[in-house]
């Protein structure tokens, strides 16, 4: 079966301008240095440590391109703005699409997370955060994965996939001005540098991982019954123990409270099992 490419729903921004490392540095959870030579994820936290946008950077040339939520772009693009200041970076929309695809191989890249390379008028980078969800294509279109001999796949396709490694989708899976990264797999995914300097909300992303304070962990759920919408408190003996985030078909992701992993959870008729992908690290004890 040829590999698949599917358009993501995000949106893709440039900035420029001799600043445009040392600018975003002081503003995201990982270390924008090293998009110098690899794709990143990382995050854009509230002053109090809670997550706002996640993002994927990558530099082109002089420029690095941030792939964010398509919906939220220009509220992102206004966000950064704020902070500009005297600051030499220019940023702008550019109209590129994101892609993903099932398998970097098909671009002839190695499993190497964030390994990038030229790819028709754009890049291809592996996936950041884990191999297995493939790569990444930033393009004015689709007509060069086309071309390379991939075909076109449905949006549930992607879903699938993300969702079966437990992996987030930005505002979707986790909630604004409340979510903390370190419950939705940003060490382990390596969209935290906790060697870089002081950013914006570090303070509480440091404090949540040396006290051990993460009680609650993004995980897939597969659910019997009707599938929960997101937002559904998950209850064990009438306590609540989780809420349901996005789904595909009977699978979908959960947030859901450490002490209650094991346990079958309950929302309105349906059960729900949750699992722990092979990347993910639990608390001892």
């Amino acid at each position: 079966m040829p590999s698949r490419f599917i358009r993501l729903d995000r949106a893709v921004l440039s900035l420029s301008g001799d600043d445009r490392f040392s600018f975003l540095q002081g503003l995201v959870s990982n270390d924008v240095n090293k998009a110098a030579e690899r794709a990143i994820w990382a995050a854009f936290l509230t002053p109090q440590g809670k997550f706002l946008y996640d993002l994927f950077v990558v530099a082109q040339g002089d420029t690095l391109l941030v792939d964010v939520e398509a919906g939220r772009a220009e509220e992102f693009r206004k966000k950064l703005s704020l902070y500009k200041l005297r600051a030499k970076v220019a940023i702008a929309p550019t109209g590129l699409s994101v892609f993903a695809v099932t398998d970097a191989g098909a671009l002839g890249l190695a499993g190497t997370p964030g390994l990038s390379q030229s790819f028709g008028d754009g890049i291809a980078y592996v996936d950041p955060r884990l191999t297995d969800l493939g790569a990444r294509v930033v393009l004015s279109s689709d007509q060069a994965l086309v071309a390379a001999g991939l075909e076109a796949g449905e949006p549930a396709l992607w879903d699938a996939a993300r969702i079966a490694a437990g992996i987030p989708d930005g505002s979707r899976d986790m909630a604004v001005d409340k979510a903390l990264l370190l419950e939705n797999g940003f060490d382990e995914l390596g969209g935290v540098d906790f060697e870089k300097g002081c950013y914006m909300g570090q303070e509480l992303t440091a404090r949540t991982k040396y006290r051990g304070l993460v009680k609650k962990r993004l995980l897939p759920v597969t659910v019997e019954g009707a599938v929960p919408p997101p937002g559904t408190v998950l209850t064990v003996g009438g306590a609540e123990a989780g809420e349901m985030r996005s789904s595909c078909g009977q699978e979908g992701v959960a947030l859901v409270r450490l002490e209650h992993l094991n346990d079958t959870l309950l929302a309105d008729g349906a059960t729900i099992r949750a699992r722990v992908p092979h990347w993910v690290k639990l608390p001892e004890g």
